[in-house]
């Protein structure tokens, strides 16, 4: 099975593009790093929580830059 794109593979990204793909890439970052001191200073329950949000982002990108986008 082959997943086809609007736009070929080597075409360059946009700026845009880019700009979200960094975005998303930071939230999911911060949320592990949150998530890291919350467990370090006592707060398990909350950290577990926070934690859950690093593969939910993740997830939530590559939902969004796997689907097909109409011009």
């Amino acid at each position: 099975m082959t997943m086809t794109s609007s736009r070929p593979p080597s075409a360059p990204q946009s700026d845009r593009e880019r700009l979200g793909r960094t975005l998303l890439l930071a939230a999911a970052f911060i949320s592990f790093v949150f998530s890291v001191v919350l467990w370090f200073t006592d707060s398990r329950d909350e950290a577990l929580f926070v934690g859950l949000w690093v593969p939910s982002i993740l997830a939530l990108g590559a939902f969004y830059f796997a689907a097909p986008h109409r011009s």
